[in-house]
């Protein structure tokens, strides 16, 4: 396989400081605010994470942002709740790519193409510059696929079994 040269040098510029001009203290709040609204709706978890750029030796050795967000769904324990019904929103802003890992308590119930569909919003969204209202969009988007099928608690209790703070890696 050949080396991405410009993709590594895309990596190598997206700094921790341009993650913060993109995602800055305020938008971190919208997202675990979008995330808190949305698990009022149903017993799923959703979980954020954002990644500035990956390390240049996962470059070299090709490694996909759905490998990475494969690697993140497991380092944070998305796959730790009780119905299996968590989700990771795993954002890569060198690349402006956007993956959602879903747990098995999803498999036959959506569709690869609609999480791909909240991915490609979100992404529409970044290309033009809009990384709050695209995260906050894209949470919403999830967590109404998720209603679909984990009804939220009595009362509309959200029992947090995961951080809805977005993990900035």
């Amino acid at each position: 396989m050949a080396m991405d040269w410009t993709r590594l040098f895309r990596h190598l510029l997206s700094t921790r400081g341009k993650l913060a001009r993109a995602f800055p203290v305020e938008a971190l709040a919208a997202i675990e605010t979008a995330v808190t609204e949305s698990e009022l709706l149903h017993s799923g978890e959703i979980r954020f994470a954002i990644e500035a750029a990956l390390e240049p030796r996962d470059i070299w050795e090709g490694r996909t942002p759905r490998a990475r967000a494969l690697q993140v769904f497991a380092a944070l324990g998305v796959w730790d709740t009780e119905a299996n019904n968590g989700i990771l929103v795993y954002v890569l802003l060198a690349d402006r790519d956007v993956e959602i890992v879903a747990d098995r308590g999803f498999n036959g119930r959506v569709s690869p193409a609609e999480w791909a569909a909240v991915c490609n919003t979100m992404e529409e969204m970044f290309r033009s510059g809009q990384y709050e209202r695209g995260a906050v969009e894209g949470v919403h988007e999830a967590g109404r696929l998720l209603a679909r099928h984990y009804p939220p608690f009595p009362g509309g209790r959200d029992e947090d079994q995961l951080p809805n703070r977005p993990a900035v890696l």
